[in-house]
């Protein structure tokens, strides 16, 4: 079964984080992660990028996740978005 912390390495490992925090039960997952690659970007563009690095495990591993995917800047500033 995955856990939080297999979750966390699965997205540093295909996303450049400065700040990344995961939660969950084994299955349903949540996620607060802080990239200077989300600049820019649509919340949808975020998540996909997030997707991109889970790639299969979204389907195989992990049944949910739930996240908010901030810039540096968003996160400092203590910004709520999704």
């Amino acid at each position: 079964m995955v856990n939080p912390d297999d979750v966390r390495t699965y997205i540093l490992q295909g996303l450049s984080c400065s700040h990344i925090e995961v939660s969950g039960d084994g299955r349903h997952f949540d996620a607060l992660i802080v990239s200077d690659q989300f600049a820019g970007k649509r919340l949808v563009q975020r998540h996909q990028l997030v997707y991109a690095a889970l790639g299969d495990r979204m389907r195989e591993e992990i049944h949910a996740l739930s996240m908010r995917t901030l810039t540096p800047e968003e996160h400092a500033g203590g910004v709520g978005a999704a």
